[in-house]
């Protein structure tokens, strides 16, 4: 399996650096991109350099480079999920406005009827917002607000995150037991 991670400037990078994490104990093929300002966020939340984010990854790809392997069609990946989704990147996609690398695979994946997953990470949403996620939810985009529950009665963040990535490999098909399971009462 090949998944394309776009990480870009949304509050919540913890969940990206935890999801490539997931991923690369999973031996999945992890195809990296991170915009400026998600660069700029990671490690402001985390204080993870983007050298870093990168050994987390298989591959590494510059935001800027329009060159890249996931930039074409015609590299086969499986899904791609951009996490966290800026309003400005989700905004891009919707109106396929590729001005990043981020944005191009998003287009690609869309146009090749692939798996996209966008975890927006915005409150409260406007009506400009919600607008460009049922545009996307339209064109059977995935879109995955960061909203973690409480059923499970976490005590730590990391339990929140953990819980979270559970649920994002969930959506993107992978088998995990990151996930503290509802079942009933």
């Amino acid at each position: 399996m090949k998944i394309v991670v776009g990480v870009s400037g949304g509050s919540g990078s913890i969940y990206a650096i935890s999801l490539l994490k997931a991923l690369k104990e999973l031996n999945i093929e992890t195809h990296l991109v991170v915009s400026t300002m998600g660069e700029y966020v990671t490690e402001h939340e985390c204080g993870v350099s983007l050298e870093e984010l990168k050994s987390l990854a298989t591959y590494y790809h510059d935001n800027k480079n329009f060159a890249a392997p996931i930039a074409s069609g015609s590299f086969k990946v499986d899904k791609m999920i951009v996490l966290p989704c800026s309003m400005k990147t989700l905004s891009s996609v919707a109106y396929g406005f590729s001005d990043s690398l981020i944005a191009r695979a998003c287009d690609v994946t869309i146009k090749e009827g692939r798996k996209l997953i966008l975890v927006p990470r915005e409150t409260p949403l406007s009506s400009i917002h919600l607008e460009n996620m049922l545009k996307l939810s339209k064109m059977n985009v995935t879109i995955f607000p960061l909203s973690p529950g409480f059923y499970n009665h976490p005590e730590t963040i990391e339990d929140i995150v953990f819980n979270m990535t559970g649920r994002i490999l969930d959506a993107l098909e992978i088998d995990n037991d990151l996930v503290n399971r509802w079942t009933g009462q």
